[in-house]
Parts: C-alpha cells; sequence; structure tokens
C-alpha cells in the first residue's frame, strides 16, 4: 500500500478537574474535535495511583496521588455514541493491569459499537503501586503485556481460539463479536529495544516513542521498523507512528499553536506518520476548546498540505 497521509491526533483531558465541572463535558470535547476535523482524540490510563509520584521520570507528574483518572475504554464507548467518524485512541492504556479475555471482550466491543475506529495504544506504565493493587507482579510487566496482547490477538481473530504462553493460556475459547476491523491497529510505546521492538514487528500496527524522544530517535526507530517489517513479510508502508509536538513558547510563556505546528514538517519528514498535541498545552479554559480545536486541525492541514 502507499503511505497514508499524515494524520493529527489530539490528547483530550479525562483526569484532573471534570470539564465544566462534570465528566459528561468531556463528550463535548470528543464532539468538537470530530466537528473540527481532528482525525484522532486520545486518552490516557490509571487505575488507581500511589503516592510516589515523584518516580515520575518524564518530568513534574499533573497530578497528585489523589486526583481524579477516569477509566480510558469507558469514557471512549462514551465517546463512541456521541461521534461518528473521529477515531478513538487510547495512549497509552496499562494492558498488564486488564485480565487478556476480558480486555479482548471489551475492546471488540467498543470497536462493534464505533463502527471500527478504536486504535489501542498498550505499554506497561511506570508505578509498581497499581501493579501491586491488582496483585500483579510488577517485574514480569514486560512478559505480561506480550502475552496480553498476544492472546487479544487470538482471541480477536480466531472461533475458537487457542493460546499458550509464560504467563497465560486457554483452549477451546470462544470470544464474540470480533471487532469490526481485522486486524484491529495496536499501538505499542516506548524504547524499542529488543523486546520491545520484537512487539511492534510481530504484534503491532504503530509505534508510539518514549516521551521526550528526539526526531533522530524517531527517524532511526522509524527506519528500523519499516525494514523490519519488511523483512516480516509486512507491508512497510502501513506502519503507523506517532510523532508528537514540542511545544514553541510565544513572547507571553506559554505555548504557541502556530509556531508548535511550524514543527510537524520535521516530524513527518523524520517519519511520523501521525502528530499528536496536547489540548491542554493551548486550551487552559476548556470553554475555548471549539475555538482551540479548529485552529489545531487548520493548522495541522496547512503544515502538512491537505
Amino acid at each position: 500500500m502507499s503511505a497514508p497521509a499524515p494524520t493529527l491526533t489530539v490528547s483530550l483531558p479525562t483526569f484532573g478537574d471534570p470539564p465544566g465541572g462534570d465528566w459528561r463535558g468531556v463528550l463535548d470535547l470528543a464532539r468538537a474535535a470530530e466537528d473540527a476535523g481532528v482525525d484522532r482524540i486520545v486518552i490516557s490510563d490509571h487505575v488507581v495511583m500511589g503516592r510516589n509520584t515523584d518516580k515520575y521520570v518524564w518530568g513534574r507528574f499533573p497530578l497528585p496521588p489523589e486526583g481524579a483518572w477516569t477509566e480510558p475504554l469507558t469514557v471512549l464507548s462514551a465517546m463512541a455514541a456521541v461521534t461518528s467518524t473521529v477515531r478513538l485512541a487510547t495512549g497509552i492504556l496499562i494492558a498488564p493491569l486488564r485480565p487478556a479475555a476480558l480486555l479482548a471482550k471489551t475492546v471488540a466491543t467498543l470497536d462493534q459499537l464505533s463502527g471500527g475506529r478504536v486504535d489501542l495504544g498498550v505499554g506497561t506504565g511506570w508505578q509498581r503501586e497499581e501493579y501491586d493493587a491488582e496483585g500483579i507482579d510488577f517485574d514480569r510487566r514486560g512478559q505480561l503485556l506480550t502475552d496480553t496482547v498476544a492472546a487479544c490477538r487470538a482471541l480477536w481473530s480466531d472461533t475458537p481460539a487457542s493460546f499458550s504462553s509464560p504467563s497465560l493460556s486457554f483452549d477451546d475459547i470462544f470470544c464474540e463479536p470480533k471487532p469490526v476491523q481485522s486486524p484491529l491497529p495496536v499501538w505499542f510505546s516506548g524504547v524499542l529495544h529488543g523486546r520491545n521492538f520484537r512487539r511492534v514487528v510481530e504484534l503491532g500496527d504503530g509505534w508510539i516513542p518514549i516521551m521526550g524522544a528526539s526526531l533522530d530517535d524517531l527517524r532511526d526507530g522509524a527506519t528500523r521498523l519499516r525494514a523490519a517489517f519488511t523483512d516480516a513479510g509486512r507491508d512497510p508502508a502501513s506502519l503507523r507512528v506517532q510523532g508528537s509536538a514540542t511545544y514553541v513558547r510565544g513572547g507571553d510563556g506559554r505555548p504557541d499553536l502556530g509556531a508548535t505546528l511550524d514543527g510537524v514538517p520535521a516530524l513527518v519528514d523524520a517519519g511520523a506518520t501521525d502528530v499528536a498535541v496536547n489540548l491542554r498545552a493551548f486550551c487552559p479554559d476548556l470553554a475555548d476548546a471549539p475555538r482551540v480545536l479548529e485552529a489545531m486541525a487548520t493548522g495541522f492541514a496547512a503544515a502538512v498540505g491537505r
């Protein structure tokens, strides 16, 4: 296939204070994003929080431990009911915290209800306390991620399904309905160390580089992955790669949307097929969200020439 046109992903705030004082306000944000022409909306995940937010290595954690985090698959289901075209993504879902069969069922149901609009971004997370709270071994999180996604793949494609791995096995199992999409796109996050590299090539459709990845990191990873797709008999043009916009601050010290979007062509040139922008960074007052989302979509379209 030919390389797909670059797409715009906007991260919506589904944690912290609810928009307008009511969590149903996130549905208004989803509608506004679709109306503006945003390609994908993405929301993040934490099941529970421990006190050790100082262990977050990518800067200051955005909330205190008692801050609210809504459950992303539930929120995306509600968003699916009020939208019709925008893609619905997790970025990321901490997949090992969900039993594989339940995750496969939930995601397949969401894909059916949304008409095939789900992108499942997954990773292991960083917080030991979440694993401890569910009685899951944090030190096995990498193996659990691999096995969970591989089991979901089996349940989404086979009837009946059988699967065997170091952490999970089942035989002659029926899981219906299947997702609308075949395959359902799975994006793995993180650094492309050996095991994660294999996950993307063998089980994935996309890569979400770790926060703070440079253009050189992005270019090197995308090049290596596309070569590995070719070696595995997969179409390298099918690989999706997310590039995160680097925020440029204006004279007032706040992120400048126009200057930030000027960096989009460099991300695309480095191999990004998708560019992610955080709504909160440019919209501290969510009452302005429709206007800001429109400016994002218009500016992105101009940046990529579409």
